[in-house]
């Protein structure tokens, strides 16, 4: 059987055709205005403010909304919501519970192994992972073919990772998240334009992120919108580590060829 189609339909979609960014509650009628030129040294400020931020938790917990946009060949759109929930121990831990239109998953996370564990299906994959949660990020992407949606943000270095080989950006002005007034920033490289929403004042957390893929025909989108941030969580022993149940079959995972490796670094 195939585990890794199991795991990631979501994450292939993101990647090929992906994902629908509703616009924030009170936006501005559609207008055509000019775009800024350059990067805006203020967006890239709050930009490395939040990244920076969240590198520095020890520990956080949140719940996230997703909407991945598919065009068909016909050029009709379709979403599928995902609703998830992740917890991270730096260095080495993380757990991920993703639930939806097109997925129903658990990713284990413990310092030694990588599970995935599918109930629909009652079937789980265990392998030997890296040492951090970004060098196990890494092997997942280019050796499992499995991609977190906004995996990016998770990364020490996720501010260096986002400006790659971006051509403009700037500040959109405030906006409210959620509830929560935020920051709204707009970038744009060769293959995607993105969009982040960050919290305002001293916990600058991301509340929303868009990526929009310019170079596919219908230019899908993908949003996560994040809620119930914790940042100082408390996990009790055994959260990272997975017990599988007792009716559960074992798998292994599909492993990519060289040829067939993902880009590195993509949002």
């Amino acid at each position: 059987m195939e585990m890794n189609g199991l795991f990631n339909r979501a994450s292939r979609a993101v990647r090929l055709a992906t994902a629908l960014a509703l616009l924030p509650a009170g936006a501005l009628p559609v207008v055509a205005v000019a775009q800024p030129t350059g990067i805006d040294p203020q967006a890239t400020a709050l930009l490395k403010k939040a990244t920076d931020y969240l590198a520095g938790l020890k520990a956080f917990t949140v719940d996230t909304t997703s909407t991945i946009e598919v065009v068909l060949q016909s050029g009709q759109k379709l979403q599928f919501d995902n609703g998830a929930s992740a917890s991270v121990q730096r260095p080495n831990k993380l757990l991920a519970r993703r639930k939806g239109d097109l997925v129903n998953q658990a990713f284990y996370y413990d310092g030694k192994n990588l599970s995935l564990y599918s109930p629909d299906q009652k079937v789980y994959a265990s392998v030997p992972a890296p040492d951090t949660v970004e060098a196990m990020l890494d092997y997942a992407r280019d050796s499992l073919d499995i991609i977190a949606p906004a995996g990016d943000l998770l990364y020490r270095n996720a501010f260096e990772i986002l400006m790659r080989d971006v051509t403009s950006g700037f500040v959109v002005g405030k906006s409210v998240v959620g509830g929560v007034r935020c920051d709204h920033l707009a970038f744009r490289n060769a293959d995607v334009d993105w969009q982040i929403w960050i919290q305002e004042g001293a916990r600058p957390l991301p509340r929303r992120f868009v990526i929009t893929s310019t170079q596919v025909a219908g230019a899908p989108q993908f949003e996560v919108q994040m809620t119930n941030w914790n940042t100082a969580p408390k996990f009790a022993d055994g959260t990272f580590a997975f017990t599988p149940a007792k009716d559960a079959k074992k798998i292994e995972l599909l492993r990519l060829s060289s040829g067939d490796a993902p880009a590195q670094g993509g949002k």
